[in-house]
């Protein structure tokens, strides 16, 4: 008796679920449809770079003398500049900071670089917003280099009109000054635009250039880092933003 009364109350539990998500999605439906020009974050957006970049900065660590076996201690790195979070997080100056970056990109541009995959289902979105005739551009602090690479790489290069990085010397790097370089480059208005991304440098970047901006939370940014920007919009999913632009 006791294990149908599970079995009914699981069926039952099911059901809800079922019909709450189906609920929410229903929520969603159509809530992006007005932005033509939509600028990605790539990190941790569009890729999940984990075991590239981590396993990249614990190589440049060891050439510099320290000691961090625990990946999951760097998965920080993810998303913010380098530099910036070589020199936060072991008090480097910014000469020894340069070291870091450079023992990190020996061992990235060969091997980290292909350490990454295409979250599930941001191909399909990005074939849907492209059927949509949406403009679509990467916004990241990653390289320019390295960033095509990647998208050329996992195959979804051919969706993005351009895809703006920073440069190797480090211009650029700031979410903020990347997206007004990529506005007045492209002669785009803020007001039909948005951007979207993992981590709060994405959502400052957009907010202060006048986009609104939608994070995700199947990304490396915390919700509490997310939420303390006040984005305009919140997807925990790949499958929420899709069914936010869906017609």
């Amino acid at each position: 008796m006791v294990m149908v009364q599970m079995c009914v109350g699981g069926l039952i539990g099911a059901r809800f679920f079922v019909r709450w998500r189906h609920f929410i999605l229903s929520a969603l439906r159509g809530r992006l449809m007005h932005y033509q020009n939509i600028l990605f974050d790539l990190d941790g957006t569009l890729t999940d770079p984990r075991e590239g970049i981590t396993r990249s900065v614990q190589f440049a660590l060891s050439r510099l003398g320290i000691d961090e076996p625990e990946l999951q201690a760097l998965e920080h790195f993810i998303g913010p500049p380098l530099l910036q979070c070589f020199m936060q997080t072991y008090a480097m100056d910014e000469a020894r900071g340069w070291q870091a970056v450079n023992f990190y990109r020996e061992r990235f541009a060969d091997v980290g670089l292909y350490e990454n995959q295409v979250f599930a289902g941001i191909s399909e979105l990005l074939h849907m917003l492209e059927a949509q005739q949406r403009t679509l551009y990467i916004a990241t602090s990653k390289p320019t280099v390295f960033a095509s690479k990647i998208a050329e790489h996992f195959g979804f290069s051919r969706h993005f009109k351009v895809i703006y990085g920073s440069e190797l010397d480090g211009t650029r790097t700031n979410k903020v000054e990347l997206i007004a370089h990529l506005l007045a480059c492209e002669g785009i208005a803020p007001e039909r635009s948005l951007m979207i991304g993992d981590r709060k440098h994405d959502l400052i970047g957009g907010q202060r250039n006048g986009l609104d901006v939608a994070a995700v939370g199947y990304g490396f940014g915390s919700r509490e880092e997310l939420e303390a920007q006040a984005p305009n919009y919140h997807f925990e999913s790949v499958m929420q933003l899709h069914q936010a632009f869906a017609g």
